[in-house]
């Protein structure tokens, strides 16, 4: 399993990337917007060929006809939303989640600009719903990873799911080829421990 990246999903982007600065004391970059959708994000990497996506609405484009994704719309605080699994071949891996009784929905293209013009293409499944702790499928196919040209200095130290019925999810993951604890807790929840410059923190 190799963590993609993890979605940080925050009511204003400018506010998060601050918040997340103090908290570890890395800035992140601004990534782009996802024209049509509605949001905009930051990244941060978090290791060679994983990162960390902060995204919030993007008050410069028009309110989209149908919700931005990760539920931003309504947030009031921040909060991690969603995680990604990469992939070299996801037509494969769907097929292979599906043989094993799990269908996380056909590979859809995805882009967005960069703030130098530069356009990212990417492919992703879109049955994963934010809540449901389930990660969705990603493929970048041709274009650098966004890890790569991120600011660097966090490091994913530990990652782990809490939902109040862990047996219920353990045969999606498994499905997806997601090997990940999920501890029992009252609430569903991602929680992922980042270590940078201003030390060890946990990110849920």
């Amino acid at each position: 399993m190799l963590i993609d990246h993890l979605v940080y999903a925050a009511p204003d982007l400018t506010a998060a990337v601050a918040e997340v600065e103090g908290r570890f004391g890395v800035r992140a970059q601004a990534g782009g917007k996802h024209t049509g959708m509605g949001t905009h994000n930051a990244l941060l990497a978090l290791g060679g060929q994983t990162y960390l996506e902060i995204i919030a609405p993007d008050p410069g484009q028009p309110t989209p006809p149908t919700p931005r994704p990760f539920g931003v719309d309504g947030l009031r605080r921040g909060g991690l939303a969603s995680w990604a699994l990469a992939c070299h071949d996801i037509d494969a891996a769907v097929a292979r989640a599906r043989s094993r009784g799990y269908d996380p929905g056909e590979a859809a293209d995805g882009q967005r600009a960069a703030p130098d013009g530069t356009v990212l293409r990417w492919r992703l499944t879109h049955n994963a719903i934010p809540a449901s702790l389930i990660p969705f499928l990603i493929s970048w196919g041709d274009t650098s990873h966004p890890a790569r040209s991120a600011p660097p200095g966090l490091t994913l130290q530990a990652f782990h799911l809490e939902h109040p019925d862990p047996p219920s999810l353990v045969p999606l993951l498994t499905a997806l080829g997601a090997d990940v604890e999920v501890r029992p807790a009252a609430t569903a929840a991602l929680v992922a421990r980042l270590s940078g410059p201003k030390g060890s923190h946990e990110m849920r």
